[in-house]
Protein backbone atom coordinates (compact mmCIF):
# COMPACT_ATOMS: atom_id res chain seq x y z
CA UNK A 1 0.00 0.00 0.00
CA UNK A 2 2.87 2.37 0.81
CA UNK A 3 4.37 1.75 -2.65
CA UNK A 4 1.02 2.55 -4.24
CA UNK A 5 0.86 5.80 -2.33
CA UNK A 6 4.39 6.82 -3.28
CA UNK A 7 3.58 6.29 -6.96
CA UNK A 8 0.78 8.86 -6.89
CA UNK A 9 1.83 12.03 -8.71
CA UNK A 10 0.06 14.31 -6.26
CA UNK A 11 1.87 16.28 -3.56
CA UNK A 12 0.73 18.86 -1.05
CA UNK A 13 0.43 22.21 -2.77
CA UNK A 14 1.29 20.80 -6.22
CA UNK A 15 -0.87 19.12 -8.84
CA UNK A 16 0.78 17.32 -11.74
CA UNK A 17 -1.52 16.76 -14.71
CA UNK A 18 -0.13 14.88 -17.68
CA UNK A 19 -1.01 15.69 -21.27
CA UNK A 20 -2.02 19.32 -20.75
CA UNK A 21 -0.35 22.60 -21.60
CA UNK A 22 0.88 24.59 -18.63
CA UNK A 23 -1.68 27.37 -19.18
CA UNK A 24 -4.57 24.91 -19.58
CA UNK A 25 -3.45 23.08 -16.48
CA UNK A 26 -3.45 26.26 -14.41
CA UNK A 27 -6.82 27.34 -15.75
CA UNK A 28 -8.44 24.02 -14.90
CA UNK A 29 -6.94 23.87 -11.44
CA UNK A 30 -8.07 27.42 -10.71
CA UNK A 31 -11.57 26.66 -11.94
CA UNK A 32 -11.81 23.58 -9.73
CA UNK A 33 -10.28 24.96 -6.57
CA UNK A 34 -12.19 28.24 -6.71
CA UNK A 35 -15.27 26.10 -6.08
CA UNK A 36 -13.80 24.74 -2.86
CA UNK A 37 -13.16 26.48 0.40
CA UNK A 38 -10.00 28.37 1.31
CA UNK A 39 -8.27 28.89 -2.06
CA UNK A 40 -5.31 31.25 -1.68
CA UNK A 41 -3.59 31.35 -5.09
CA UNK A 42 -3.03 29.46 -8.32
CA UNK A 43 0.14 29.85 -10.36
CA UNK A 44 2.45 28.20 -12.89
CA UNK A 45 6.07 27.16 -12.38
CA UNK A 46 7.52 27.56 -15.91
CA UNK A 47 10.71 25.73 -15.01
CA UNK A 48 8.88 22.54 -14.04
CA UNK A 49 5.68 22.95 -16.10
CA UNK A 50 3.60 22.37 -12.97
CA UNK A 51 0.59 24.18 -11.67
CA UNK A 52 1.32 25.23 -8.11
CA UNK A 53 -1.62 25.79 -5.80
CA UNK A 54 -2.01 26.93 -2.23
CA UNK A 55 -5.36 25.71 -0.98
CA UNK A 56 -7.37 24.07 1.71
CA UNK A 57 -9.85 21.95 -0.25
CA UNK A 58 -12.35 20.19 2.01
CA UNK A 59 -13.28 16.55 1.40
CA UNK A 60 -16.91 17.19 0.48
CA UNK A 61 -15.94 19.72 -2.20
CA UNK A 62 -13.42 17.34 -3.72
CA UNK A 63 -15.89 14.46 -3.78
CA UNK A 64 -18.37 16.64 -5.65
CA UNK A 65 -15.73 17.49 -8.26
CA UNK A 66 -14.24 14.00 -8.66
CA UNK A 67 -16.56 12.86 -11.45
CA UNK A 68 -16.01 16.00 -13.50
CA UNK A 69 -12.24 16.26 -13.05
CA UNK A 70 -10.42 12.88 -13.12
CA UNK A 71 -7.28 14.14 -11.35
CA UNK A 72 -9.37 14.96 -8.27
CA UNK A 73 -9.87 11.21 -7.83
CA UNK A 74 -6.09 10.92 -7.45
CA UNK A 75 -6.16 13.52 -4.68
CA UNK A 76 -8.94 11.65 -2.90
CA UNK A 77 -7.15 8.33 -3.24
CA UNK A 78 -3.96 9.91 -1.95
CA UNK A 79 -5.78 11.25 1.10
CA UNK A 80 -7.39 7.90 1.76
CA UNK A 81 -4.19 5.86 1.43
CA UNK A 82 -2.16 8.41 3.37
CA UNK A 83 -4.61 8.21 6.27
CA UNK A 84 -4.56 4.41 6.26
CA UNK A 85 -0.77 4.38 6.41
CA UNK A 86 -0.35 7.02 9.11
CA UNK A 87 -3.33 5.98 11.25
CA UNK A 88 -2.99 2.20 11.05
CA UNK A 89 0.05 0.72 9.28
CA UNK A 90 2.52 3.00 11.04
CA UNK A 91 0.68 3.65 14.31
CA UNK A 92 -0.77 0.28 15.34
CA UNK A 93 2.55 -1.65 15.64
CA UNK A 94 3.74 0.98 18.13
CA UNK A 95 0.72 0.23 20.35
CA UNK A 96 1.43 -3.50 20.83
CA UNK A 97 2.11 -4.24 24.49
CA UNK A 98 5.32 -6.15 25.12
CA UNK A 99 3.75 -8.06 28.02
CA UNK A 100 0.98 -9.59 25.91
CA UNK A 101 1.98 -9.08 22.27
CA UNK A 102 -1.48 -7.60 21.69
CA UNK A 103 -3.14 -4.23 21.19
CA UNK A 104 -5.41 -3.17 24.07
CA UNK A 105 -8.03 -0.46 23.58
CA UNK A 106 -9.86 1.51 26.27
CA UNK A 107 -13.66 1.45 26.31
CA UNK A 108 -15.39 4.56 27.62
CA UNK A 109 -18.78 4.32 29.29
CA UNK A 110 -19.69 8.01 29.56
CA UNK A 111 -18.19 9.76 26.53
CA UNK A 112 -20.91 9.50 23.88
CA UNK A 113 -24.15 11.41 24.37
CA UNK A 114 -26.22 8.45 23.19
CA UNK A 115 -24.78 6.01 25.71
CA UNK A 116 -22.86 3.84 23.26
CA UNK A 117 -19.45 2.58 24.30
CA UNK A 118 -16.59 4.40 22.60
CA UNK A 119 -13.07 3.10 22.00
CA UNK A 120 -9.83 5.05 22.37
CA UNK A 121 -6.03 4.65 22.45
CA UNK A 122 -6.46 3.24 19.83
CA UNK A 123 -9.99 3.56 18.48
CA UNK A 124 -10.71 0.01 17.29
CA UNK A 125 -14.33 0.88 16.46
CA UNK A 126 -13.11 2.97 13.54
CA UNK A 127 -11.17 0.37 11.53
CA UNK A 128 -12.24 1.02 7.88
CA UNK A 129 -14.85 -1.15 6.17
CA UNK A 130 -15.98 0.88 3.13
CA UNK A 131 -12.98 0.58 0.78
CA UNK A 132 -11.14 -2.57 -0.24
CA UNK A 133 -7.81 -1.13 0.94
CA UNK A 134 -9.40 -0.20 4.24
CA UNK A 135 -10.90 -3.63 4.72
CA UNK A 136 -7.47 -5.20 4.29
CA UNK A 137 -6.35 -3.43 7.45
CA UNK A 138 -8.67 -5.85 9.24
CA UNK A 139 -6.65 -8.82 8.00
CA UNK A 140 -3.87 -7.66 10.34
CA UNK A 141 -6.05 -8.52 13.34
CA UNK A 142 -5.76 -12.23 14.14
CA UNK A 143 -6.77 -14.45 17.09
CA UNK A 144 -4.51 -14.54 20.11
CA UNK A 145 -2.19 -17.35 21.07
CA UNK A 146 -4.11 -20.55 21.75
CA UNK A 147 -7.06 -19.54 19.56
CA UNK A 148 -7.67 -20.10 15.86
CA UNK A 149 -10.76 -18.06 15.04
CA UNK A 150 -12.78 -14.92 15.55
CA UNK A 151 -16.54 -15.21 15.84
CA UNK A 152 -18.81 -12.18 15.64
CA UNK A 153 -22.45 -11.51 16.46
CA UNK A 154 -24.00 -8.47 14.81
CA UNK A 155 -27.46 -6.99 15.39
CA UNK A 156 -29.24 -6.49 12.07
CA UNK A 157 -30.87 -3.05 11.60
CA UNK A 158 -31.45 -2.70 15.33
CA UNK A 159 -32.18 1.04 15.16
CA UNK A 160 -34.89 0.59 12.52
CA UNK A 161 -36.42 -2.19 14.61
CA UNK A 162 -36.42 0.15 17.61
CA UNK A 163 -38.09 2.83 15.45
CA UNK A 164 -40.79 0.35 14.40
CA UNK A 165 -41.43 -0.51 18.05
CA UNK A 166 -41.47 3.08 19.34
CA UNK A 167 -43.56 4.52 16.50
CA UNK A 168 -45.93 1.54 16.41
CA UNK A 169 -46.15 2.02 12.63
CA UNK A 170 -48.00 -0.96 11.13
CA UNK A 171 -46.10 -0.81 7.83
CA UNK A 172 -42.67 -1.03 9.45
CA UNK A 173 -43.80 -3.66 11.93
CA UNK A 174 -45.32 -5.80 9.17
CA UNK A 175 -42.13 -5.66 7.09
CA UNK A 176 -40.01 -6.89 9.98
CA UNK A 177 -42.49 -9.57 11.05
CA UNK A 178 -42.51 -10.85 7.45
CA UNK A 179 -38.68 -10.83 7.45
CA UNK A 180 -38.62 -8.64 4.36
CA UNK A 181 -35.68 -6.60 3.12
CA UNK A 182 -36.70 -3.38 4.87
CA UNK A 183 -34.92 -1.08 2.40
CA UNK A 184 -36.47 -2.80 -0.61
CA UNK A 185 -39.87 -2.68 1.07
CA UNK A 186 -39.46 1.04 1.80
CA UNK A 187 -38.48 1.71 -1.83
CA UNK A 188 -41.53 -0.22 -3.06
CA UNK A 189 -43.87 1.66 -0.72
CA UNK A 190 -42.46 5.12 -1.37
CA UNK A 191 -42.07 4.68 -5.15
CA UNK A 192 -45.40 2.88 -5.51
CA UNK A 193 -43.92 -0.09 -7.39
CA UNK A 194 -44.01 -3.87 -6.85
CA UNK A 195 -41.51 -5.19 -4.29
CA UNK A 196 -39.79 -7.42 -6.86
CA UNK A 197 -39.32 -4.51 -9.32
CA UNK A 198 -37.17 -2.38 -6.99
CA UNK A 199 -33.76 -1.65 -8.55
CA UNK A 200 -30.48 -1.58 -6.57
CA UNK A 201 -30.36 2.21 -6.94
CA UNK A 202 -33.90 2.60 -5.60
CA UNK A 203 -33.05 0.34 -2.68
CA UNK A 204 -29.93 2.41 -1.99
CA UNK A 205 -31.98 5.61 -1.93
CA UNK A 206 -34.50 4.03 0.42
CA UNK A 207 -31.70 2.91 2.73
CA UNK A 208 -30.40 6.48 2.91
CA UNK A 209 -33.90 7.68 3.77
CA UNK A 210 -34.49 4.96 6.40
CA UNK A 211 -31.32 5.80 8.31
CA UNK A 212 -31.54 9.52 7.57
CA UNK A 213 -34.98 9.70 9.18
CA UNK A 214 -33.52 8.30 12.41
CA UNK A 215 -30.92 11.06 12.48
CA UNK A 216 -33.43 13.82 11.73
CA UNK A 217 -32.08 14.46 8.25
CA UNK A 218 -33.41 17.48 6.34
CA UNK A 219 -34.41 17.59 2.68
CA UNK A 220 -31.16 19.46 2.04
CA UNK A 221 -29.10 16.76 3.76
CA UNK A 222 -30.89 13.99 1.89
CA UNK A 223 -30.38 15.80 -1.42
CA UNK A 224 -26.64 16.01 -0.67
CA UNK A 225 -26.44 12.32 0.27
CA UNK A 226 -28.29 11.10 -2.82
CA UNK A 227 -27.02 13.65 -5.31
CA UNK A 228 -30.53 14.81 -6.22
CA UNK A 229 -32.37 18.14 -6.14
CA UNK A 230 -33.73 19.49 -2.88
CA UNK A 231 -37.30 19.47 -4.17
CA UNK A 232 -37.00 15.82 -5.19
CA UNK A 233 -35.59 14.96 -1.76
CA UNK A 234 -38.44 16.83 -0.06
CA UNK A 235 -41.02 14.92 -2.11
CA UNK A 236 -39.29 11.61 -1.28
CA UNK A 237 -39.52 12.36 2.44
CA UNK A 238 -43.15 13.41 2.13
CA UNK A 239 -43.98 10.13 0.40
CA UNK A 240 -42.08 8.24 3.11
CA UNK A 241 -44.13 9.82 5.89
CA UNK A 242 -47.32 9.28 3.88
CA UNK A 243 -46.57 5.54 3.70
CA UNK A 244 -45.36 5.35 7.32
CA UNK A 245 -47.61 7.97 8.97
CA UNK A 246 -47.04 6.87 12.57
CA UNK A 247 -43.32 7.54 12.21
CA UNK A 248 -44.10 11.22 11.56
CA UNK A 249 -46.61 11.30 14.42
CA UNK A 250 -44.04 9.71 16.74
CA UNK A 251 -41.37 12.31 15.95
CA UNK A 252 -43.86 15.19 16.25
CA UNK A 253 -44.99 13.92 19.65
CA UNK A 254 -41.38 13.35 20.73
CA UNK A 255 -40.36 16.92 19.87
CA UNK A 256 -43.41 18.39 21.60
CA UNK A 257 -42.75 16.43 24.79
CA UNK A 258 -39.03 17.24 24.74
CA UNK A 259 -39.78 20.95 24.33
CA UNK A 260 -41.85 20.78 27.52
CA UNK A 261 -39.69 18.52 29.69
CA UNK A 262 -36.25 19.39 28.33
CA UNK A 263 -35.25 15.76 27.88
CA UNK A 264 -35.95 12.53 25.97
CA UNK A 265 -35.79 8.92 27.17
CA UNK A 266 -34.72 5.57 25.82
CA UNK A 267 -37.02 2.55 26.02
CA UNK A 268 -35.24 1.69 29.29
CA UNK A 269 -35.90 5.22 30.69
CA UNK A 270 -32.35 6.54 30.42
CA UNK A 271 -32.60 10.29 29.89
CA UNK A 272 -30.74 12.75 27.71
CA UNK A 273 -31.26 16.39 28.65
CA UNK A 274 -31.35 18.85 25.75
CA UNK A 275 -31.02 22.51 26.79
CA UNK A 276 -30.35 23.29 23.10
CA UNK A 277 -34.10 23.01 22.48
CA UNK A 278 -34.65 26.32 24.29
CA UNK A 279 -31.84 28.17 22.50
CA UNK A 280 -32.66 31.38 20.62
CA UNK A 281 -30.04 30.42 18.03
CA UNK A 282 -31.67 28.62 15.09
CA UNK A 283 -28.73 26.27 14.40
CA UNK A 284 -28.34 25.32 18.06
CA UNK A 285 -32.08 24.71 18.39
CA UNK A 286 -32.10 22.63 15.18
CA UNK A 287 -29.28 20.49 16.57
CA UNK A 288 -31.34 19.92 19.72
CA UNK A 289 -34.32 18.83 17.64
CA UNK A 290 -32.24 16.35 15.65
CA UNK A 291 -30.75 15.01 18.87
CA UNK A 292 -34.22 14.67 20.38
CA UNK A 293 -35.34 12.57 17.41
CA UNK A 294 -32.23 10.39 17.42
CA UNK A 295 -31.33 9.90 21.08
CA UNK A 296 -34.24 7.62 22.10
CA UNK A 297 -33.59 5.32 19.12
CA UNK A 298 -29.80 5.20 19.15
CA UNK A 299 -29.81 5.26 22.93
CA UNK A 300 -32.15 2.28 23.10
CA UNK A 301 -29.90 0.41 20.66
CA UNK A 302 -26.98 1.20 22.98
CA UNK A 303 -28.92 -0.06 26.00
CA UNK A 304 -29.80 -3.27 24.16
CA UNK A 305 -26.15 -3.87 23.28
CA UNK A 306 -24.95 -3.34 26.86
CA UNK A 307 -27.62 -5.68 28.22
CA UNK A 308 -26.62 -8.22 25.58
CA UNK A 309 -22.97 -7.98 26.62
CA UNK A 310 -23.88 -8.78 30.23
CA UNK A 311 -26.11 -11.67 29.15
CA UNK A 312 -23.52 -13.14 26.78
CA UNK A 313 -20.73 -12.75 29.33
CA UNK A 314 -22.67 -14.86 31.82
CA UNK A 315 -23.22 -17.46 29.12
CA UNK A 316 -19.50 -17.54 28.29
CA UNK A 317 -18.60 -17.66 31.96
CA UNK A 318 -20.72 -20.77 32.42
CA UNK A 319 -18.98 -22.33 29.38
CA UNK A 320 -15.48 -21.54 30.69
CA UNK A 321 -14.93 -18.90 27.98
CA UNK A 322 -15.28 -15.74 30.08
CA UNK A 323 -12.15 -14.08 28.60
CA UNK A 324 -13.13 -14.47 24.97
CA UNK A 325 -15.29 -11.33 24.39
CA UNK A 326 -12.59 -8.97 23.12
CA UNK A 327 -14.27 -6.16 21.17
CA UNK A 328 -17.54 -4.28 20.77
CA UNK A 329 -18.04 -2.29 17.56
CA UNK A 330 -21.37 -0.44 17.50
CA UNK A 331 -23.94 -3.25 17.03
CA UNK A 332 -21.39 -6.08 16.89
CA UNK A 333 -19.53 -8.23 19.41
CA UNK A 334 -16.30 -10.05 18.53
CA UNK A 335 -14.98 -13.12 20.34
CA UNK A 336 -11.59 -14.83 20.30
CA UNK A 337 -11.88 -18.61 20.78
CA UNK A 338 -11.11 -22.04 19.34
CA UNK A 339 -13.18 -22.75 16.22
CA UNK A 340 -14.70 -25.89 17.71
CA UNK A 341 -15.89 -23.96 20.75
CA UNK A 342 -17.11 -21.06 18.59
CA UNK A 343 -19.31 -23.34 16.51
CA UNK A 344 -20.60 -24.98 19.68
CA UNK A 345 -21.59 -21.66 21.30
CA UNK A 346 -22.73 -19.59 18.32
CA UNK A 347 -26.44 -20.44 18.58
CA UNK A 348 -26.43 -19.82 22.34
CA UNK A 349 -24.86 -16.38 21.72
CA UNK A 350 -27.43 -15.62 19.02
CA UNK A 351 -30.36 -16.59 21.24
CA UNK A 352 -29.01 -14.60 24.17
CA UNK A 353 -28.67 -11.42 22.10
CA UNK A 354 -32.01 -11.81 20.34
CA UNK A 355 -33.69 -12.30 23.72
CA UNK A 356 -32.73 -8.87 25.08
CA UNK A 357 -35.63 -6.48 25.53
CA UNK A 358 -39.23 -6.98 24.45
CA UNK A 359 -39.86 -5.25 21.16
CA UNK A 360 -42.91 -5.48 18.93
CA UNK A 361 -40.59 -6.79 16.21
CA UNK A 362 -37.96 -9.51 16.70
CA UNK A 363 -34.29 -8.64 17.10
CA UNK A 364 -32.10 -10.44 14.58
CA UNK A 365 -28.42 -11.36 14.99
CA UNK A 366 -26.05 -12.43 12.22
CA UNK A 367 -23.15 -14.72 13.16
CA UNK A 368 -19.81 -14.82 11.33
CA UNK A 369 -16.56 -16.72 11.80
CA UNK A 370 -13.07 -16.38 10.33
CA UNK A 371 -9.32 -16.82 10.79
CA UNK A 372 -8.86 -13.04 10.88
CA UNK A 373 -11.08 -9.96 11.08
CA UNK A 374 -11.11 -9.53 7.29
CA UNK A 375 -12.13 -13.03 6.26
CA UNK A 376 -15.26 -13.36 8.41
CA UNK A 377 -18.06 -15.40 6.78
CA UNK A 378 -21.59 -16.26 7.85
CA UNK A 379 -21.90 -19.37 9.97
Amino acid sequence: MADKLAAKKVRKGTLVISGMSCAACSARVEKVLNRTEGVISVGVNLATNKATVEYDADLVSLEELAEQYPFVKNILEYRSLSKLISTYLEALPLLIRKETGRIHTTFNQTVTATGRLSSSDPNLQNIPVRTEEGKKIRSLFVPGEGYDSFISSDYSQVELRVLAHMSEDEGLIRAFLNKEDIHRRTAAEVMGIPFEDVTPEQRSHAKAVNFGIIYGISDFGLAQDLGIGRQEAREYMERYFARYPKVKLYFDRLLAEAAGTGYVETLFHRRRYLPELKSSNYHTRSFGQRAAMNAPIQGTAADIMKLAMVKVYRLLQAAGQDKTMILQVHDELIFDMPKEKALELKEDIRRAMEGVGRLTVPLQVEMKIGEDWYSMEKC
